[in-house]
């Protein structure tokens, strides 16, 4: 049956109350209920199912993002969290927050002390083109080869400086304490770094820099270097 009341053009169709709250229902529902191979609904997936329900014959996902927007309910909305395990989590994530605000033992830092942070991105895919890209030319847009051969993974390896907002990075066949090593080297023979009073290193407790093995590597190397985990 199809509920829709309103027939006029640039009208909003409106829908009795009962509809609204089988589809909130269907809403708040898993996918597998309705044999579809889904983890979560998107609201085009709701809609389809409205319609398939015959609840409705004709249905936008706007629609229904629209009704669960304004309803208390906020069916498949998530947010990626870590609960800490550390006992000392709120003392080490303090360090860190204030030293992004430029503070080290609540004294200040000085210009020529530096904050860097540094991580991994692991298997990266890399794709070879099997032509090369063709620049733009008049009254045709770049053009890119759609097929491309998979040449492996590879990690990147970055660093940024907080202050200066500068990116330091190079791609290794795998993380480890080499190419950690080889990201130092790389920003710690240049200027500022170099001659700077402190450079102070955030980073996590990988295996490329873990624990206090990983502090005393460092300054062996680097006598202003200070590992921040």
């Amino acid at each position: 049956m199809d509920y829709r009341i309103c027939q006029e053009p640039d009208v909003r169709p409106l829908f009795p109350p009962n509809v609204v709250v089988q589809v909130k229902a269907l809403a708040c529902e898993l996918p597998f209920n309705s044999g579809i191979p889904l983890s979560r609904f998107s609201k085009n997936d709701i809609a389809t199912e409205v319609v398939r329900r015959g609840i409705v014959a004709q249905i936008s996902g706007t629609t229904i993002w629209r009704w669960l927007n304004e309803d208390a309910i906020k069916p498949w909305r998530y947010r990626s969290w870590i609960f800490p395990r550390d006992p000392q989590f709120e003392e080490k994530a303090g360090r860190v927050l204030d030293l992004y605000q430029g503070i080290w033992n609540d004294i200040p830092l000085k210009s020529n002390e530096f904050v860097i942070c540094a991580d991994e991105k692991t298997s990266i895919q890399v794709r070879d083109r099997r032509h090369e890209t063709l620049p733009p030319r008049k009254n045709q847009c770049m053009r890119v080869e759609y097929e491309y051969r998979r040449r492996g993974s590879v990690s990147y390896i970055a660093a940024l400086d907080i202050k200066r907002a500068k990116i330091f990075g190079h791609c290794a066949p795998k993380t480890g304490i080499q190419p950690f090593k080889r990201l130092v080297h790389d920003v710690m023979t240049k200027e500022p770094y170099r001659s700077a009073r402190r450079v102070f290193w955030v980073v996590d407790n990988g295996s490329s820099h873990r624990g206090q093995a990983s502090i005393d590597r460092l300054r062996k190397t680097w006598s202003n270097v200070v590992l921040v985990h």
